[in-house]
C-alpha cells in the first residue's frame, strides 16, 4: 500500500513530513534526485526525462501512485507523462492543484466553470523553469477569472538550502520579494511555487509582510492525498516498506534531511 514521493532533491520531504503524519498507516517511498538537483535551471527534455525515470524507480518499488512533489517537474513534465507515459493502472499527480484550489476557495474535483475570487494580486515564487512553463496561471485559469499573477523567479534559492546554506537562502529570499515588489507593490497573496521554500517560509513571510497571506504546500497536498485516497483506496501499491532513495550519495543526503525534519533519515542508493 505503498505511495511514492518524488523530488529533485530535499524539497519534497516537506510534503512527505506533512503525508505522514496526515496518513500514518501509509508507507511512503521518498525518492530524492539529488544527482541532478535543482530541476529549476534544466531544459524541459531534461526535466521529462529525469522525471520519468525517477517515478518509474517508484512503480518499481511497489508504487501505484506517486506524487511529484518537485514543482518543476509538475509543472513541466506531468501533463506529457500523463497524456503518454503513465500505465492506465498507475497514477501520477502533481502538486499545483491542491495550493490552487485553496487560493480559490474550491473544493477537490470542483469543476465547475472559472468564476471571480476574492484575492485578486497573487506573487508567484518559483523556480526559473516552473515560471517559464507558465503552469500555474494556466491551471488558475481553469478555476478563477480577474486574477493578476505577478511571477518571481528565485534563483538560487534550492542550491543553497540544498547546501544548507541558510543565511544565504534568507538573503536571496529578500532580494526576490524585493523584485517581485518592484513589479507588483502590494500583492494579496503569496505563492510558494517549490516545495523546497516552505523550509524558508517564516523568511518570506517576513519579507512580504503579515499583511501577505503566503501559501505553502505540504499541508495542502497531504489533505488532497488523503481525500484521494479515500476515493481511490484500489492506488494504495503493493509496496509495504517505507524507504528513502536517492541518486546522489546517501550519507550526505541522510544527514542534510536528518537536519531538515530533525528526526533521523536514512537514505539509500537508489
Amino acid at each position: 500500500m505503498a505511495v511514492g514521493i518524488f523530488d529533485s532533491g530535499l524539497g519534497g520531504l516537506t510534503v512527505f513530513d506533512a503525508a505522514s503524519k496526515r496518513l500514518p498507516d501509509v508507507p511512503f517511498v521518498y525518492f530524492g534526485d539529488n544527482a541532478h538537483t535543482p530541476y529549476g535551471v534544466r531544459d524541459a527534455e531534461d526535466v521529462y526525462e529525469l522525471t520519468v525515470a525517477g517515478t518509474q524507480r517508484l512503480f518499481d518499488a511497489g508504487c501505484d501512485l506517486v506524487i511529484l512533489a518537485c514543482n518543476t517537474a509538475s509543472a513541466v513534465a506531468l501533463r506529457r507523462m500523463q497524456s503518454g507515459w503513465v500505465p492506465e493502472d498507475k497514477r501520477v499527480l502533481g502538486v499545483f492543484v491542491p495550493l490552487i484550489e485553496a487560493l480559490t476557495e474550491r473544493r477537490w474535483g470542483d469543476n465547475s466553470p472559472p468564476r471571480e475570487v476574492d484575492v485578486k494580486h497573487v506573487a508567484l515564487f518559483a523556480t526559473p523553469a516552473t515560471v517559464a512553463s507558465r503552469a500555474f496561471q494556466r491551471e488558475l485559469a481553469f478555476r478563477a477569472i480577474g486574477v493578476d499573477v505577478e511571477a518571481q523567479s528565485c534563483g538560487g534559492v534550492v542550491d543553497a538550502i540544498e547546501e544548507g546554506d541558510m543565511i544565504l537562502a534568507e538573503a536571496l529570499v529578500r532580494s526576490h520579494v524585493d523584485a517581485l515588489r518592484r513589479k507588483m507593490p502590494e500583492p494579496q497573496a503569496a505563492v510558494l511555487g517549490c516545495t523546497h521554500y516552505p523550509i524558508m517560509e517564516d523568511a518570506f513571510q517576513d519579507a512580504l509582510g503579515k499583511d501577505v497571506s503566503v501559501y505553502s504546500q505540504p499541508k495542502l497536498v497531504a489533505d488532497s492525498l488523503a481525500d484521494y485516497l479515500d476515493r481511490h483506496p484500489d492506488k494504495k501499491g503493493e509496496g509495504q516498506v517505507p524507504m528513502f532513495l536517492t541518486s546522489g550519495d546517501p550519507q550526505r543526503v541522510s544527514d542534510q534531511a536528518t537536519r531538515f525534519l530533525r528526526r533521523k533519515i536514512e537514505f539509500h542508493a537508489a
